[in-house]
């Protein structure tokens, strides 16, 4: 099978013997991954990397896929926050695109992620239809540490409706998703729900190859064993020291020098409209990784680059001209597609007495030409105006080839994390926020 392929072409003056240089200061933390994917297991912060080549997870997981299938559902609603539903968002709208719940499938996904009172209540109602029409649900909530606020108070308002349809069953359509010996792990024990541990060793960002995205995945009829087959394909070369071999590190490289000449942001920008969620599962992976105030020796530093996501081609015309006028403080990895799932074709024949030269153009030209044509010249004005990006390239939206790019920009992650001297798997700042919300909750 193909391989993503992964270009350099504007390396903002980096040579070759930069890279080497780079890539055996790393040498330590790839040796570190190699001896952690060799050990397998969940004993260290490194952990999600030996994800996908767990097969008793992934039997245990299709267990429970396997008898919620049975039940027939016809709405699968994840109530989870960040890293408890970006992996699954991601991939689902890379595979299944971001219209699947209007092409009216056998299985619609609704995700809660907030208590916007508004979204909630819509997302309410569309599953409060299902269940008025006699249709069952599944309600897989997920939370690593099991006390989430807004995870548990969406969970709290989802399993009342349920009640109110299922008194008797409702049981059997809840499964929840959480670290062992969690509050919500408890609570599973004590009201009989199915419940898939999470690895306690696993961040919620690096999740998505656990149960956190395996389950929801699994019922979405995604191909599970693929998808941990492309994660598992690029293990061995993300962790080589041979620059040429790993893409990971070498992206990782390029972020770090650019971030210290001033580059403090970093653009995402996604030519499929189908890769949106993975933007979103990026950008909280980036920015929770290696947005720290302190170093490993506990120093103060404030490091961390904002991750940002661009679109084509709509974006184009929003902020393009920021991008190219502004300031040059921008360090920008393309996501392209090879091959499209659709192959739409602009009408050759128009009957209408006079055609533009522009519409003369366009006659017969497929969209994905249109898309290639469109990506190559920003690439080029990006190259004029000297402005640093490397490309991914994807060969077609399959679970193989998803499976290999989120498992390589995890790499990558931890790659910078060493790089930047900082601990890429905490985030002790977002408690901060929690710790003070907890105590407005708590008044009475």
């Amino acid at each position: 099978m193909k391989k993503i392929y992964f270009s350099y072409e504007n390396t903002g003056g980096l040579s070759s013997a930069d890279f080497q240089l780079g890539m055996r200061f790393l040498v330590p933390e790839i040796e570190r991954l190699q001896e952690v994917t060799l050990a397998g297991g969940y004993t260290t912060d490194y952990a999600s990397v030996n994800l996908p080549a767990d097969t008793q997870m992934l039997e245990k997981v299709q267990l429970v896929v396997d008898a919620k299938k049975a039940l027939r559902p016809t709405a699968l609603v994840v109530v989870g926050i960040g890293g408890s539903h970006l992996g699954t968002l991601a991939v689902q709208q890379a595979l299944l695109g971001t219209q699947y719940n209007a092409q009216q499938p056998d299985l619609k996904i609704y995700y809660v992620d907030s208590v916007d009172a508004d979204y909630t209540y819509d997302v309410y109602l569309l599953v409060e239809q299902e269940l008025q029409q006699g249709h069952q649900i599944i309600l897989n909530v997920i939370s690593k540490s099991g006390a989430t606020t807004e995870t548990i108070a969406n969970f709290m308002l989802f399993e009342y409706l349920l009640k109110q349809y299922y008194p008797q069953t409702y049981r059997e359509a809840i499964v929840l998703t959480t670290n062992y010996g969690s509050p919500l792990w408890e609570l599973a024990q004590q009201e009989e729900f199915d419940c898939l541990d999470i690895p306690q060793r696993v961040g919620g960002r690096y999740s998505v190859f656990s149960p956190v995205g395996l389950f929801p995945l699994g019922l979405l009829n995604i191909d599970l064993e693929m998808l941990l087959a492309g994660a598992a394909q690029v293990v061995a070369p993300c962790t080589s020291i041979e620059v040429t071999h790993n893409k990971a590190a070498l992206s990782a490289l390029l972020l770090k020098e650019h971030y210290f000449s001033g580059k403090n942001i970093h653009d995402t920008f996604l030519c499929s409209v189908d890769f949106a969620g993975f933007g979103l599962w990026y950008r909280q992976l980036m920015a929770e990784s290696v947005g720290k105030m302190y170093d490993r020796d506990g120093g103060l530093v404030r490091t961390g680059m904002l991750p940002t996501v661009s679109q084509a081609t709509a974006d184009l015309h929003s902020v393009a001209q920021l991008y190219l006028g502004g300031p040059l403080n921008r360090f920008t990895t393309f996501v392209t597609v090879d091959t499209n799932k659709a192959n739409l074709v602009v009408p050759r024949d128009i009957e209408r007495k006079v055609l533009t030269k522009l519409e003369r153009q366009l006659q017969g030209k497929t969209y994905h030409e249109l898309m290639q044509a469109i990506v190559e010249g920003v690439r080029i004005a990006y190259l004029k105006q000297e402005m640093p990006f490397v490309t991914f390239s994807i060969p077609e939206k399959t679970a193989y080839y998803l499976g290999q790019l989120i498992q390589i920009k995890m790499f990558e992650i931890i790659y910078l994390g060493f790089l930047l001297d900082i601990n890429p798997f905490d985030q002790p700042e977002v408690e901060l926020y929690k710790q003070e919300t907890r105590k407005i909750l708590s008044h009475e």
